[in-house]
């Protein structure tokens, strides 16, 4: 078994510190279940969340929403000082996200659904608390849940499916959610969120 090397926090990349805070998360949710994360906001603030939250949106390479500014707007501005006024909103609790901006996506069958982009800043600040409370529901998920989860995709839910068909599972039920998350009724979700 190879030597396994530790760096310390100074030495390691914004990804790295990260990826190991969301480890300790998954770690403590994995091992109690009855386990309550209230000290979490803390973790949003921080500097290295807040670029790799940047660097992660930045690489979506998605367009500008109701405040039109985009990403090479932030980078003629400066990223660290954009990222140092959003630690500030954050610590003064003065942030406030911006309006949606609608747009139509045409689909393949002639009808067109609605896509709602975020401004930049919105954006970068859901990917941080995406990045910080992922950990602790990834710890309770089913493993035969798919669906918008990291290091999971559309091709191993196929694989899986395939696997249990060979095994002689072969129950399918189907459900079409049709425009769902347009009618999740937030107030009751919120509720079993922080129940």
């Amino acid at each position: 078994m190879g030597n396994l090397q530790i760096k310390p926090k100074h030495q390691m990349t914004d990804a790295e510190r990260v990826q190991d805070l969301q480890r300790k998360l998954y770690r403590k949710a994995k091992q109690d279940k009855k386990f309550r994360f209230y000290v979490l906001y803390d973790k949003v603030r921080l500097p290295h969340f807040l670029r790799e939250a940047y660097r992660r949106s930045k690489a979506k390479k998605g367009g500008p929403g109701v405040d039109g500014v985009n990403f090479k707007d932030i980078e003629a501005y400066g990223v660290d000082k954009f990222i140092s006024e959003i630690i500030k909103e954050l610590e003064d609790r003065t942030y406030k996200p911006q309006a949606v901006l609608r747009v139509e996506i045409p689909k393949a069958n002639g009808v067109t659904r609605p896509l709602g982009i975020p401004t930049v800043k919105d954006r970068l600040i859901q990917t941080v608390v995406k990045l910080v409370i992922e950990p602790i529901f990834e710890a309770d998920f089913e493993d035969t849940s798919y669906g918008f989860r990291p290091h999971r995709s559309a091709a191993g839910a196929v694989r899986e499916i395939r696997q249990n068909l060979q095994g002689g599972k072969t129950d399918i039920f189907d459900a079409d959610l049709s425009a769902y998350f347009d009618t999740i009724p937030h107030k009751e979700l919120m509720h079993l969120l922080t129940a």
